[in-house]
This record gives C-alpha cells, structure tokens and sequence, in this order.
C-alpha cells in the first residue's frame, strides 16, 4: 500500500452533520480508516476520538481490574500471600498494560492489534501450577517465548481460517452460555451470602429490561455503563453491603522488589526445574489463543460495515502484542496471564469503533484507577462486576454465536462444539471440531473438499493431537487421572 493510500484518512474524513445518522457516520470512519502497520499512527491524521470510544474504554478498565486480581488471587491463595500483595501487584500490572503496551502498540503503533487482556480460561488452572512446582516468573517467560514464536510464524492467522463459520459460532455460543450462567450464580451467591438473595433477582431482571430497550433503540454500546450504574444503585438502595478500601498510591515499581525471595512474590528468581514444571501448561494456555483471538476478530466482522477489512484485528500482531507484554510485565514483576482483551474488543465492535483510539482512553483510565486506587473497590464489586461481564461479553457473544449458526451446514459443527466442550473444554471442543469439520464428517462438505490435504487434515490432527497430549498430562480429561507428575521434577 502507498504512502499516498495510508494517509488518506485526514483527506477523506467528513464531518458528523454531513450523514444521516450517527451510525452512517461511525460506519463511513472505519470504511475510510489505513492504519499503519508497525509505522507511527497519530490522532486526527490517522484517526480519531469519539465519545462511543468510552464505552470500550470502561468495560475494558472494569475487566482488568477483576481479571488481575482473579489471576493474582489464585497465585496467592497457594503460595500464602496477603490479599494486600494482590492489590498491590494488579496495581502494578495496571500500570505496565497502560503505559507500556496498551498506549504504545494499539493506540499508535499498530491499531490492528487488540489490547493485551488477561487469560481468564487459565485461571481455574493456576493452583495447580503451583502445586507441580510451577514458578510465576517461568510461566510468564514460557508462554511470553512460544505464544511469539507462533505469531511470527502466523500460526494464528493459518488456524483461523481453518475454523468455519459453524465451529467458530457453535464456540461462541457455549462461550457466551457458560458466561452467563456463571455470573448469575455468582451474582445469587454474593447476595445470599448476607441473606439478600432478592438482590441479586432485581438486578439481574433489571439489567434484562435495559438490555431489551437498548437493543430497541439500537444503543446497545451502552450497556455496560448504564447496567453498571443501574446495578450499583439498586444495589445500594436495597442494602447491599460496600465500603471503599483501597487508597490512593502508587506500587513498588521495583523488579528486585518483586522477585526477591523475602519480598514481593518471596520465591526469587526460576531455576530449571520450574521451567520444566510449567511447560505443559505454557504450551495449553498458547494454545487457548488461537480460539480466544478468532473469537473477537469474528465479533468485529459481525458487527462492522462492509469494505472495513483494514482495521479489522490481526491475530498474528495481537499475539506477537500479547507475547512481548507477558513476557516483559513478568520479567518487571507482574502476576497477570495475557491474551487478547476480550473486556475492550467486544464492546468497541458493538460501538463500531475501530481499536486505537479507545486503547488510547483505556490506558489513560487504567493508569488513574491504578493511581486512584478507590475505583478498584467499585470495579470488583459483585453486582457491578457481573452486569458489566453479562451486558458488555457474554450475552453478546451469544448473539453473534446465534448470527454464525442460522444455517444447517453451520448448525450441525456448532453443536459438536457445544458437545465436546461440555466433555473436557473449548479447546478439546475447538480442536476436534475443526478436525472432524475439514474432512468433511459434519457441517460443509464442500468446504473440506476445497482445502488441501495439508490444511485438511494433517495439521487439525497433530494440533489436536498435541492439545490432547498437553491435556492430558496436566489432567483436564475427566475421569483420567494427570500424567504430569510422573514427569516432575522435585525440589
């Protein structure tokens, strides 16, 4: 692409008065938008700010406060460290995602990789990581070294396209379906855990009549502020218990601090045999990626107009992104787990936003929360928090899941998804769907018969062949007992 093509934006932007609505206005900006790939991308030249570009900005503030602390928390249960560790830590971990790769890499220096979120499927995993040997320092570097060699062999990108309509749907679905249904159950579990249980009821069908009208008046990029605030106020109206804690401050940005063995994480710094204990879990999480990625890509295109494919995500920059975040947040200290931020792409796509100018105000707002320290209080809060996840991801997800599986073809893939990740997991589900999807087995039949023998069935069988190895050994199957301890190393 030319030089002269790239810096087209300024020169082909048009005001809001000159459409008809301000939906045609926010379509024609992602239409006209050339960001530039590894190449300085500025404000007003390149794009620009919007006060849809908040929403985004919000939510995805909101799910790093609560991703961090859950991936800190389950580290520090083990491990015997204090809840003021955790506060601590995801501080910090706010601070290096705001300033050094959300800011920097998708708001100015490639707008077509996601924000590097936190790896939320993982996280039921990290007990016992530590309970193999597993050091937070050799999990970060590992997964940070493999998840960049995949993005610069654009491994990615290649297992996207194998992964049809029917798959990818059938993902997004039980994705969605799952969400859901933990938040609710977590939501009843908070309130009962005060005997207000009827809490709980009225937010959750509150939230259900603002989504309704919100998606009759086409403003569903409104949901998580407004369902975040409803939640709040009926929460604390009705009695619920909230208290802010956390001061304002700044956290020990001091490496040494953190790696130090009677400091920070007490642990020092990994010897070999931690890298040899967290490597079949390195290699599973890398691989969660590749599903977690397509997922939001595909929510993007669900979403944003025709002739938009330019400022679509890039799954390979992403997870180069998300690589180098993990790998230099560990090395300064952080406990955070990184993947594509599904909290900011999911409500940007639905606002039909392109990604960096809401990276830009998600660092900003990350970077005051970190700072402020009392926002953190009313982001973990349970009514917030869960109508925040419910409105601005899961149940979006589940729209999009239900617009990808409206055919047969589509359908019969996307409840073998459903099936095999109720058995073991998304990614058991995804691998041998995508498999049994290109030879032809189920959904479109044309569609195998159109792929090479390569892409048809040798690499879906060594990748799901790999996943299932790496599964096993850590012992995700059900009824299996694990294979990793026969391959620990004790210290």
């Amino acid at each position: 692409m030319k030089d002269s093509d790239l810096s087209s934006y300024r020169e082909r932007h048009r005001p809001r008065s000159a459409f008809a609505s301000r939906s045609d206005y926010l379509e024609h900006e992602l239409q006209i938008m050339a960001p530039r790939r590894w190449r300085p991308n500025l404000p007003f030249r390149d794009y620009r700010f919007e006060v849809e570009d908040w929403v985004p900005a919000m939510a995805a503030t909101i799910g790093k406060i609560v991703m961090v602390a859950a991936v800190v928390a389950a580290f520090a249960g083990p491990l015997g460290l204090s809840n003021e560790f955790v506060i601590e830590n995801v501080r910090f971990e706010m601070l290096i995602a705001a300033i050094l790769f959300v800011v920097l890499f998708s708001g100015f220096l490639n707008p077509t990789a996601n924000l590097a979120g936190t790896h939320g499927p993982l996280i039921p995993l990290i007990p016992l990581i530590v309970a193999s040997g597993g050091h937070p320092m050799a999990l970060g570097l590992m997964v940070g070294l493999l998840g960049f060699a995949l993005g610069v062999a654009r491994g990615g990108s290649l297992l996207a396209r194998l992964t049809s309509d029917g798959v990818c749907g059938g993902l997004l679905l039980y994705l969605g379906f799952i969400g859901v249904s933990s938040q609710i159950q977590k939501l009843f579990a908070w309130a009962n855990g005060f005997d207000m249980g009827y809490i709980a009821f009225v937010v959750v069908l509150s939230t259900i009549v603002m989504y309704a009208y919100l998606e009759h008046i086409r403003m569903r990029w409104l949901a998580i502020p407004l369902g975040s605030v409803l939640a709040a106020v009926i929460a604390f109206a009705l009695g619920a218990p909230f208290e802010f804690s956390t001061e304002p401050g700044i956290p020990n940005l001091n490496p040494a601090y953190w790696w130090g063995e009677n400091s920070g994480w007490q642990l020092g710094l990994p010897e070999l045999h931690h890298f040899v204990a967290v490597a079949p879990f390195a290699v599973l999480a890398v691989a969660m990626w590749s599903p977690d990625f397509l997922g939001h890509r595909v929510f993007q295109q669900l979403n944003y107009p025709p002739r938009t494919d330019k400022v679509l995500m890039d799954i390979d920059d992403t997870m180069c992104v998300a690589a180098a975040r993990q790998a230099v947040g560990t090395a300064l200290g952080g406990g955070n787990l990184a993947s594509s931020w599904g909290t900011y792409m999911v409500p940007a796509a639905i606002a039909k936003r392109p990604i960096p100018a809401g990276a830009v105000l998600t660092g900003l707002l990350c970077v005051l929360a970190a700072i402020l320290g009392y926002p953190m209080d009313l982001a973990i809060w349970p009514p917030v928090l869960s109508v925040a996840l419910l409105v601005g991801v899961y149940l979006p997800l589940l729209e999009a899941g239900m617009q990808m599986t409206r055919e047969g073809k589509t359908s019969q893939s996307a409840a073998i998804v459903v099936f095999s990740s109720a058995l073991v997991n998304p990614v058991f589900g995804w691998s041998l769907t995508v498999l049994l999807d290109n030879l032809g087995l189920i959904g479109d039949k044309e569609r195998g018969q159109s792929l090479s023998h390569m892409h048809r069935w040798v690499i879906p069988t060594i990748v799901f062949i790999l996943l299932c190895a790496v599964m096993l050994g850590v012992g995700m199957f059900p009824g299996i007992p694990a294979m990793f301890e026969s391959f620990r190393v004790d210290h």
